[in-house]
């Protein structure tokens, strides 16, 4: 099979144009005696009240901020692990090396870039067909759904799996999937779905013949040197390291956490249920991570796959990770993985991120958003979730990255607003 097949969309004619702006702006701050531009650090104080503000009013109680720009940095942590500890003592305060869980970050950390290594090693064909690979998976108009519908979230199928009656295992969860009807005709339609992920893991199962989690490690976080990345995390710390995410009820706990014992807490137990039931290692969530092994991820990104003399993947493999690959006629901009304009970016009007930046969330509060134009990036980890779940931080997600763009100077120097064709 072709490792990649590289189909235009007229509808991303004149892009390239904007892109290649992009490349000489940036190229620029390599010239021979070319300084490296800094943050704008009366932006830094914004940042840390914003933070500090949302712990206050208890919608997280703990965080990590890190924004970057050419090697100037702003990185601070913010409040404890939690709003009040069994024995009355103070929870632990959050550092900078503090792990937290990445939810759907792990969809960008892991899944997606180990299927574009998998194309990159020949073993796997973007546009083949998943039933393909999965002939199991046949009926219910499957049979249309390409690797690149999945990574791209236009496969047609629904959101989630659902968590009635009681199941486990990854097997179980893949005959799940496979017995799912699509709701749209693959290509047609955008729908953010932990199913298209959760195929998507299975397959560099399949194909690889090891686990994603291993896969992962042994191509992504090794070689970057991301030592405190990575599935099951419990079998590498003690769980003094990791931020909790959920604390359940004396009674009626919630059925999304109907496992987790009365009293009994997730902290190094991946949050997301299905990811639960699947064993804790999926294509949609699972990963733990650092905001220091985050940054070197994004590092590696805007250098074009490689940091520090070791390339991770190809320059190819990074322009389909996060330049728009959406099917023609889809509103919702997505590359094989990275969000770019979606209902689901942190680039909402205001903010200054233009189109063309790039990035993901995680639902237990993770962020992680980066912008080619200007070469900088922020990341912002948070155990948001605990203990119920409830707390909104969408308010203040909009505001870090406003004041992460201003700081950065998105916009005012370097900021391309359009996109890369695909």
């Amino acid at each position: 099979m072709r490792p990649f097949s590289l189909r235009r969309s007229l509808r991303y004619q004149g892009a390239l144009a904007a892109l290649g702006l992009a490349v000489l702006v940036s190229g620029c701050t390599g010239l021979p005696g070319a300084q490296p531009r800094q943050l704008d650090r009366t932006q830094f104080a914004r940042i840390d009240a914003a933070i500090d503000q949302a712990i206050a009013e208890r919608r997280l109680p703990g965080a990590v901020f890190h924004l970057e720009r050419e090697g100037a940095v702003h990185e601070r942590a913010y409040g404890r692990f939690s709003y009040e500890a069994d024995d009355g003592a103070d929870p632990a305060p959050v550092t900078t090396h503090t792990v937290f869980d990445a939810a759907s970050l792990s969809k960008v950390l892991a899944t997606a870039p180990s299927v574009l290594l998998l194309a990159e090693d020949g073993k796997l064909d973007l546009d083949a067909k998943l039933v393909d690979y999965f002939p199991e998976c046949r009926g219910g108009g499957k049979e249309a759904i390409t690797i690149r519908h999945l990574l791209t979230h236009t496969s047609g199928l629904a959101a989630g799996l659902p968590g009635k009656p009681a199941w486990r295992g990854d097997e179980t969860a893949h005959a799940m999937a496979c017995a799912q009807t699509v709701t749209h005709v693959p290509g047609t339609y955008f729908r953010y779905s932990d199913i298209n992920y959760i195929l998507l893991g299975q397959l560099v199962r399949q194909v690889s013949g090891m686990g994603l989690d291993v896969f992962a490690r042994e191509r992504l976080f090794g070689p970057l040197r991301m030592a405190h990345t990575g599935y099951l995390p419990l079998r590498r710390m003690d769980a003094g390291a990791i931020a909790p995410t959920h604390k359940a009820a004396a009674v009626g706990e919630p059925v999304l956490h109907a496992d987790v014992g009365a009293g009994g807490m997730l902290q190094g137990v991946v949050h997301d249920p299905t990811a639960r039931r699947i064993g804790g290692v999926a294509g949609s969530a699972g990963v733990f991570s650092t905001v220091g092994d985050i940054a070197r991820y994004a590092r590696m990104l805007l250098a074009g796959g490689e940091l520090d003399g070791v390339r991770v993947l190809s320059p190819e493999s990074v322009r389909l990770l996060t330049t728009v690959q959406s099917p023609p006629g889809i509103a919702a901009l997505r590359g094989l993985g990275m969000d770019i304009d979606s209902p689901f970016a942190q680039r909402p009007r205001g903010t200054l991120f233009p189109v063309g930046s790039y990035g993901h969330t995680g639902f237990t509060g993770c962020v992680l958003w980066i912008d080619p134009g200007s070469r900088s990036f922020y990341v912002f980890l948070s155990n948001r979730v605990y203990p119920d779940d409830k707390a909104n931080v969408l308010p203040l997600y909009t505001e870090i990255a406003t004041l992460a763009a201003r700081a950065a100077g998105v916009g005012a120097t370097g900021g391309v607003r359009g996109v890369a064709a695909p």
